[in-house]
């Protein structure tokens, strides 16, 4: 029988060295099916993706694609070349919104390694990349870091070099990127949800989000395929079953994104994400877990040149099977809560 040469078995931590670039295969026109599979996956409530008449009357050209739909699209770029061999997504950071995403536009991902350092076993390592996600016409529409432990294809090979990068804590108000022809002056709070703006969060306010959503198997393997995000671990029962935890782990993103869809219920007029600051996935998440929430607000900020809105810098932390009336968090010695399993830091807008 003739060798098989002809199939991808992904980037093993050898196959990766600094500088390199990766042009990631599939580009994928992003529908109002996709947007409507979203919503029905999340549920989230948010206005101004949910409505054209009211992302219009803030001067979008209509209800843009929801930001982590556009995080998903993107990172699913990566998975065939960055993570197909990973053991775990690791942490996100330097994450940076662009321009808003319509239906109807193309998207596709590029990456750069800017960091690799073998872990002490010898049997993994680290691999930092910096993604973007381009639309068609070559316009970024979102950037970020992340990090990924990596299998290697043989531990007796030699370690890289270690360089690991030096990534600021979060995104300066300088670097946020508001979206084009945007005028909050006829932003609607009784169709928002809400009318707690800008000035009614102090840093330090701590928000329970109070609602949980139970994750089914069919829900995250069908997002993770709607992300064509080829990952091993999220969709072959056949071989999880022999692994460490004998089921298909829940994509990360489909965590974070049901955490931003349960944050409505407290921070409704969060209506535009614009950066990533920091991210971790604490714990893994399998179907049948109910999935909490919780806000801190961290940071606030003014945009340059713009009186109608601000920035606020927060950190969500999502829980498992554990609701968050007592803001289940880290302890002293900075140890995480059994329940955590995501930890989010990020900026939005908000209406002033």
């Amino acid at each position: 029988m003739a060798e098989n040469t002809k199939t991808n078995p992904g980037n093993f931590f050898e196959d990766f060295h600094i500088g390199q670039e990766i042009v990631h295969a599939t580009p994928r026109t992003v529908t109002e099916g996709d947007s409507a599979l979203y919503g029905a996956l999340y549920g989230s409530r948010f206005a101004v993706p949910s409505s054209d008449m009211f992302a219009m009357s803030l001067g979008f050209e209509g209800a843009p694609i929801d930001d982590f739909l556009v995080f998903n699209v993107v990172f699913g770029k990566t998975v065939p070349d960055i993570s197909l061999n990973a053991v775990a997504n690791l942490g996100y950071a330097a994450g940076r919104f662009g321009g808003a995403v319509y239906a109807g536009d193309t998207l596709r991902s590029v990456s750069r390694v800017i960091g690799l350092k073998q872990n002490s076993s010898g049997k993994t390592g680290v691999v930092y990349v910096h993604s973007t996600g381009l639309n068609q016409r070559d316009e970024p529409v979102l950037e970020y870091v992340r990090w990924v432990m990596v299998n290697k294809r043989d531990a007796g090979s030699p370690a890289p070099e270690t360089v690991v990068p030096d990534l600021d804590p979060y995104v300066g108000e300088k670097e946020l990127m508001v979206p084009e022809g945007l005028n909050l002056s006829n932003y609607d709070t009784a169709l928002s949800g809400s009318d707690l703006m800008w000035g009614d969060y102090q840093v330090g306010d701590k928000i329970d989000h109070v609602d949980g959503m139970t994750i089914e198997e069919a829900d995250h393997m069908l997002a993770t395929r709607l992300y064509q995000n080829t990952a091993k671990v999220h969709f072959n029962q056949h071989t999880q079953g022999q692994g460490r935890f004998a089921r298909r782990i829940v994509y990360g993103g489909h965590v974070i994104s049901l955490a931003r869809a349960l944050s409505f219920n407290g921070l409704a007029n969060a209506f535009r994400v614009v950066a990533i600051n920091g991210g971790s996935h604490l714990a893994p998440t399998f179907a049948g877990d109910t999935i909490y929430a919780w806000t801190e607000v961290l940071g606030k900020m003014t945009v340059p040149d713009r009186s109608d809105l601000g920035a606020l810098r927060l950190r969500t932390v999502a829980t498992k099977d554990q609701n968050c009336v007592d803001f289940p968090d880290r302890d002293g010695d900075g140890k995480a809560d059994p329940a955590m399993v995501l930890e989010l830091d990020y900026t939005v807008l908000m209406p002033l």
